[in-house]
């Protein structure tokens, strides 16, 4: 009868294949010696039993618990992480593993790693990342709050799809795998809670294959409070997903802004409209023309906050907006710039000779508010033209 326990089982795997581990099974560790040997014999115990080459690579973040020495001695690798954050002790661990593929799986056992042959199956069938789907899989009672299953999560996780277009019903799932090629094509970069939304986004961006399979989450079994923070964490999480998605944070609601305060404009520049017993005259028209001046600036941050990502590398390149510089130069910027500005300057005479008209004395403000405001809102407009495209020329020269 043998005595072969799975972690010798899996050691003896491994030498069969020269030592190298088709798989590195990742755990970010702060303080978990609670939790983390049953983690570690869970691990061990499924690669045993489905013969996967595998290591075990435990990054711990600073634990003054005994959490290293626990690992170690359970036949884990331990890679010490000196820069605090969930992201960067999974930088660190991810950086000392040796697999083709990667899963990536919290210490504090409330994830099911006997599911890591559906993940390594789907990594082995061709997907860059595999996500986790705790609500296909189940949720124990108590394994996570009433917001974050009723609230944060959904709502994180329609965004996520909406913006980007993931297949993710469960966009935070800290139980995933991806394939160390795809790791290195995302070159990720958020060190927080964040790091987890950006590896989903960047797939997405990259038009990376993204799979999913149903997983189980039970209530966590440390004595200490999480590191997580609801309301912090979820903040920064929709700060990250609206960072980098500048067409539903900027440039939609901009051209919304343009579009609804151009109609208002131009249906009160005849003059006052009545709607039932109201009537709107000069003083709706203002804060008309204040949207399109707003309007104006998101849809230009919007289009800056893209060029800068694509030029640092924080999104790949974007064949629409390539093909828009293709035909856009500073030059052409610059005349339509003038013509607007040009434009209110000939509005601006026209006030003074109707001013003129009334020898410089007092004369009916509706209409002469409307010139005024009409000139104020194309100068305007053509200077920040101007300015946008000295600034996205300076951009484009950076890329090139």
């Amino acid at each position: 009868m043998s005595s072969i326990t799975s972690e010798e089982q899996v050691r003896r795997e491994q030498a069969g294949a020269g030592g190298e581990p088709e798989l590195s099974v990742v755990l970010p560790c702060l303080n978990e010696a609670r939790t983390l040997p049953a983690c570690i014999a869970q691990i061990q115990r499924t690669l045993g039993e489905n013969g996967i080459r595998a290591e075990i690579v435990v990054a711990d973040n600073g634990s003054t618990d005994g959490s290293a020495e626990i690992a170690a001695s359970l036949g884990a690798r331990v890679a010490p992480v000196a820069v605090r954050g969930y992201g960067s002790a999974l930088m660190g661990g991810i950086a000392a593993a040796r697999g083709r593929y990667v899963i990536m799986g919290d210490a504090d056992s409330s994830y099911d790693f006997g599911d890591i042959p559906k993940f390594l199956e789907q990594l082995r069938a061709g997907a860059d990342l595999v996500m986790g789907n705790r609500f296909r899989g189940g949720i124990r009672k108590g394994a996570m709050p009433f917001l974050h299953r009723n609230l944060g999560n959904p709502v994180l996780s329609f965004l996520g799809r909406l913006f980007f277009r993931t297949p993710c019903g469960d966009f935070h799932c800290g139980l995933r795998g991806f394939s160390m090629e795809a790791y290195r094509r995302m070159d990720l970069q958020t060190m927080g809670m964040e790091f987890a939304s950006e590896m989903v986004v960047k797939a997405a961006l990259f038009g990376m294959k993204i799979a999913e399979v149903p997983t189980t989450l039970s209530p966590a079994g440390r004595d200490r409070p999480p590191h997580l923070r609801s309301w912090r964490d979820g903040w920064r999480h929709l700060r990250f997903l609206m960072m980098y998605s500048p067409r539903w944070s900027f440039l939609y609601p901009g051209l919304a802004l343009m579009i609804c305060g151009s109609g208002v404009a131009l249906w009160l520049l005849p003059g006052p409209r009545t709607l039932g017993t109201v009537t709107v005259d000069i003083h709706t028209l203002l804060y008309a023309i204040m949207a399109i001046l707003i309007g104006f600036q998101a849809v230009a941050f919007s289009i800056f906050t893209k060029v800068f990502a694509i030029t640092g590398k924080l999104m790949p390149e974007d064949p629409r907006l390539n093909r828009i510089f293709r035909h856009f130069r500073l030059e052409t910027g610059l005349a339509v710039g003038g013509l607007l500005i040009a434009a209110g300057v000939g509005l601006g005479v026209y006030s003074l000779f109707l001013w003129n008209a009334h020898n410089f004395g007092p004369m009916d403000p509706a209409r002469l508010v409307r010139v005024v405001a009409s000139s104020i809102v194309l100068f305007t407009l053509g200077v920040e033209i101007c300015l946008s495209s000295f600034f996205l020329s300076i951009l484009g020269l950076r890329r090139k």
